[in-house]
């Protein structure tokens, strides 16, 4: 009924009316801001997939500091570690992946070490992918200290017989195909291999394992500016002359084959650099069939390397 005040609600308790709010003073500004975008999965702490990363970081194998921040390479695989040994590599120890199996290298490895003193440690494989970063060592590891580069005029004042021949790679950057170059280097009687200190692989332990030793036994030498070191070769007498798929002539009708050479080689994308070009007494190619672009590196120095060879033992 209309003016009973005992109807429940009817009157207002006091102190309970709200007043009017002049505002609130920025207390509620926090609620209106975004949290920014969504994480992804794997950065979410609770979700599955981050679970997953996170195992799978910590059952990765750790990785070794890049070899130019540590005073000395890891080398691995038989034949790389065997043929530095028998070189008389200065080694300060070698190691061996837990039960790895015996073999004829393995066993003169061990023959060698312990006549020179050289200690012997024995690792886990997961050690031992560390320590080569991850490379494929068979087993079998060898620390040497950092490569020493010769000084390109070295290259001419060796001791090895016949005209000076050297190898002088252009923007070479597969650590690998610096490799085959050096083995090639080492097969035909090659007096050494100059490379750029910039923009180029440097003797790692990846070069020092597909040289199969010849690192050991040809010297590198590493040039600040590759064209000027070419100026000083052919003012010291070389014939310089560059591998170049669009020469017209063939390697097979290198001039003045008997007289000190550098033989250039670019790499397999660019080739030879424009100053390095026009720096070449001459240009040659290597045939090749139409269906193919191009050889890479290691493989073209090793064909023209052959060729000098061929040429200079038939006299």
């Amino acid at each position: 009924m209309a003016g009973n005040s005992k109807r429940r609600g009817a009157v207002r308790k006091a102190g309970t009316k709200k007043g009017a709010q002049v505002g609130s003073g920025g207390q509620g500004r926090k609620s209106l801001r975004g949290k920014g975008p969504t994480p992804k999965a794997e950065d979410r702490p609770y979700h599955p997939a981050a679970k997953r990363k996170a195992s799978a970081e910590r059952s990765a194998p750790r990785r070794s500091r890049p070899a130019g921040d540590r005073p000395y390479e890891v080398i691995g695989g038989r034949n790389s570690v065997l043929e530095a040994l028998r070189a008389d590599v200065p080694a300060s120890t070698v190691y061996v992946a837990t039960g790895v199996g015996g073999d004829e290298r393995t066993a003169e490895i061990r023959r060698i070490i312990a006549d020179r003193g050289i200690p012997l440690l024995e690792v886990t494989r997961t050690e031992l992918d560390r320590l080569t970063d991850g490379g494929v060592h068979q087993g079998v590891g060898l620390q040497v200290p950092t490569y020493t580069y010769a000084e390109p005029a070295d290259l001419l004042s060796t001791d090895a017989p016949g005209a000076p021949l050297i190898v002088a790679l252009d923007s070479v950057t597969d650590p690998r195909n610096l490799g085959a170059a050096l083995r090639s280097a080492g097969a035909f009687g090659a007096h050494g291999v100059l490379i750029p200190q910039r923009r180029s692989a440097g003797l790692t332990a990846s070069a020092w394992k597909v040289s199969a030793g010849a690192a050991a036994r040809v010297p590198v030498a590493r040039a600040t500016n590759l064209v000027r070191a070419l100026g000083e070769y052919k003012k010291a007498g070389c014939f310089v002359v560059g591998l170049d798929g669009e020469a017209q002539t063939p390697v097979a009708e290198l001039p003045l084959v008997h007289e000190p050479l550098v033989l250039v080689l670019g790499s397999e994308g660019k080739g030879l650099g424009r100053l390095v070009r026009e720096t070449c007494d001459a240009l040659v190619s290597i045939p090749i069939s139409a269906s193919m672009e191009s050889l890479n590196a290691g493989t073209a120095i090793g064909i023209a390397l052959y060729e000098v060879a061929r040429q200079r033992s038939e006299g």
